[in-house]
């Protein structure tokens, strides 16, 4: 099943402006139907939640709306959802919490694939409570994080275990489900990294079994917040630092100051315009979301074989995505040029295709390419045939020059 490619650009008014967008790992562009909703939240009364006046209700509504469609969209509990700024702010707050319970001589176990804030908040929160970091390495010839690369650095000291689901500078997406597994049988719980994965892919949290999963909205259609989904229980057993007035109800509790409730609105029409990738599709949202996500990597795997197939046309061109479960997130450098002067060429030229390390610094280094990383050529929904021609060309032309 495929989707209407030209009926779904037409949703994005950014795409008006005639750029090829291959910078949706760095940030989606955004539809109407988020647009909307973002603007009737605000439009309508709003006020701090309660059920008393009209303000307070649609806050109410807004939240617990969106709880649900991230729910469904994660296949966790509404109750388990907790909202924040950013992945990067939950992922700090959650590594302070459970390093409260953290002695010497505990270890939390990292990787090299990861982007930075799966790894320097769980280094900086081990420093301080005098735990050890242990570090899994992958191999930068394959790009593939191995489930032994994991047991190699586990132990029966061993706290939890942070790993991406898909690193946002390869693509690779290591066997998470395996890797929980075996953090599980050593007595460790699991924090997944899932901003980029679920971009691409239908999460379930219960298959993956990952104790605490993030993700952030901007990534998949939505506006810029983070979200995490955890079990009701889990989050139950935690104390986080919180103000004395403020309620201690899980998710809430974990959940610092006024909710930005119009990104709640927009984050929810995310969701729902994802859902309706498949016109076709029937039934709940979650099985919606399933057909939609078939349709979408089916989309998503043409388009990346058509730009592979080019890519091994052109000389000089070194592809270091290569491990074989991946998102369609090539990370490419050039012999002999620079990656940063193919990005300002295309630029140049309306196609978006940023050159860097993208705060996955270790994964950048292991590959040996210092912090300089390369030029990464990311899909989204709404990239067509005639985006990837474009890039093809443009790199053509700049390997030419």
């Amino acid at each position: 099943m495929t989707y209407d490619i030209s009926a779904l650009r037409a949703e994005f008014p950014a795409l008006d402006a005639g750029i090829a967008h291959f910078d949706g790992p760095g940030g989606t562009q955004t539809p109407r139907a988020v647009i909307r909703a973002i603007g009737d939240a605000l439009a309508q009364p709003l006020s701090n939640r309660g059920r008393q006046t009209p303000g307070e209700r649609n806050a109410d509504a807004l939240v617990t709306g969106t709880r649900q469609a991230m729910a469904d969209l994660l296949g966790a509990q509404p109750s388990g959802i907790v909202f924040g700024r950013s992945a990067t702010q939950l992922t700090y707050d959650f590594s302070r919490t459970l390093a409260a319970t953290w002695s010497p001589g505990d270890e939390v176990v990292v990787t090299r694939l990861d982007h930075d804030a799966n790894i320097r908040p769980w280094v900086q929160a081990a420093a301080r409570a005098g735990a050890t970091v242990r570090w899994a390495d992958f191999d930068p010839a394959t790009g593939e994080l191995a489930v032994d690369d994991i047991r190699a650095v586990l132990s029966g000291r061993t706290r939890l275990v942070a790993v991406t689901a898909a690193s946002n500078l390869i693509g690779t997406r290591p066997a998470i489900a395996e890797i929980s597994r075996l953090a599980h049988d050593a007595g460790a719980l699991t924090y997944v990294d899932g901003v980029h994965h679920c971009a691409h892919s239908l999460v379930d949290l219960a298959r993956l079994g990952a104790d605490f999963f993030v993700c952030s909205a901007y990534k998949f259609l939505g506006p810029h917040h983070g979200v995490l989904a955890a079990r009701p229980e889990l989050l139950e057993s935690l104390r986080p630092d919180k103000l004395e007035p403020s309620t201690d109800v899980v998710p809430e509790r974990f959940e610092l100051g006024t909710l930005p409730y119009e990104f709640l609105a927009g984050t929810r029409a995310a969701v729902d315009f994802l859902a309706g990738l498949d016109p076709h599709a029937a039934g709940s949202r979650r099985e919606r979301l399933a057909a939609a996500f078939v349709a979408l990597e089916g989309h998503e795997r043409t388009l990346r074989a058509r730009m592979n197939k080019g890519l091994s046309q052109l000389d000089g061109v070194t592809v270091h995505s290569r491990a074989a479960d991946r998102t369609p997130t090539l990370l490419l450098t050039f012999e002999g040029r620079s990656t940063a002067d193919a990005y300002h060429f295309l630029a140049q030229r309306d196609v978006h295709a940023p050159a860097g390390s993208f705060y996955a610094v270790e994964a950048s280094r292991r590959l040996g390419l210092g912090d300089t990383g390369g030029l990464r050529i990311g899909l989204a929904p709404y990239n067509d045939t005639e985006d990837v021609d474009r890039l093809l060309t443009g790199l053509a032309e700049y390997l030419a020059g």
